[in-house]
């Protein structure tokens, strides 16, 4: 009889306790993994904290057949991401695959935006990318065995969204390190790669573009597939790649250059009325940079 596809592999899911991480837990739980749940236990907006959330869903694993153990340290200081660090190396003695999904939401156009807003959601998503992947990416280096890093970046940060400055502003970000970090951890065989998901979840549930959505048709349930395949050995050989996933559709966002036009540079700067006159030649023919 085969093995489970992720049998002795442990994977640190951070906003595990519900939603789309949620559904990732449940998975790899399922499927043979060691399962570190990190929730802080707030709610959608970084309010409060609890440990019901990510007890829960240990218990849930647990009750599957499972192994999991809870975590409920903030993905936003360092000292919460080597907690997070922490409990999967004294729990399993290692580290193999690392989730970061921890997420809220703060929406306020720019004119209305406030610092704490701003910074709040920096903090969480695109330092505690960071300092995740950094206190992560030490571990892997000690421990020679390769790993896959899998981090969240948005439709807001890739095409942009109404409302969502700050939001997309880190998200935009995470694109950025993803791209970067999976150039640095290469040769410690290590993967880096994004997921671009669009589901209903408590995040998302009064987003106009999912006005009417159900969860059948739109659930977390369909984000799950790409990242298992980014994580297992089939992924081996992909990163710096970032997964759009919409229900059943999944797809890659690539950075667009066009072929712009060439002014050599004997015949003088380009002035404002040249550039005018070529916008149209400047703008066409977009191609994949990657």
């Amino acid at each position: 009889m085969a093995g489970k596809r992720f049998d002795g592999k442990v994977v640190i899911i951070t906003g595990a306790g519900g939603g789309i991480g949620r559904e990732y837990a449940l998975y790899f739980g399922s499927e043979g993994a060691k399962v570190v749940v990190n929730d802080l236990g707030g709610d959608r907006a970084g309010g409060g904290k609890g440990s019901d959330m990510a007890d829960k869903v240990v218990a849930e694993i647990k009750a599957a057949g499972g192994d999991a153990v809870s975590n409920y340290d903030s993905v936003a200081t360092r000292e919460g991401a080597s907690g997070i660090m922490w409990s999967a190396i004294n729990k399993y003695g290692k580290i193999d695959i690392i989730i970061n999904n921890a997420g809220i939401l703060r929406d306020r156009t720019l004119v209305n935006m406030t610092d704490g807003d701003w910074n709040l959601i920096m903090d969480v998503h695109l330092r505690g990318t960071y300092l995740v992947c950094q206190a992560a990416a030490r571990i892997f280096k000690a421990q020679e065995t390769g790993g896959r890093i899998i981090n969240t970046t948005s439709l807001a940060g890739l095409l942009g969204n109404f409302g969502q400055t700050n939001y997309g502003s880190a998200k935009a970000g995470i694109f950025g390190f993803t791209r970067v970090a999976s150039i640095e951890l290469a040769k410690m065989g290590v993967t880096v790669n994004a997921i671009a998901p669009v589901a209903l979840t408590r995040l998302t549930e009064d987003i106009a573009m999912l006005k009417g959505a159900k969860k059948e048709e739109i659930g977390p349930q369909f984000i799950v597939p790409a990242v298992a395949f980014l994580a297992s050995e089939a992924g081996a050989g992909i990163t710096g790649q970032v997964l759009g996933v919409q229900s059943g559709r999944i797809f890659v966002y690539k950075m667009a250059v066009s072929e712009g036009v060439t002014k050599e540079p004997s015949k003088g700067l380009w002035t404002i009325d040249e550039i005018k006159d070529k916008w149209d030649e400047i703008s066409a023919n977009p191609q994949a940079a990657y």
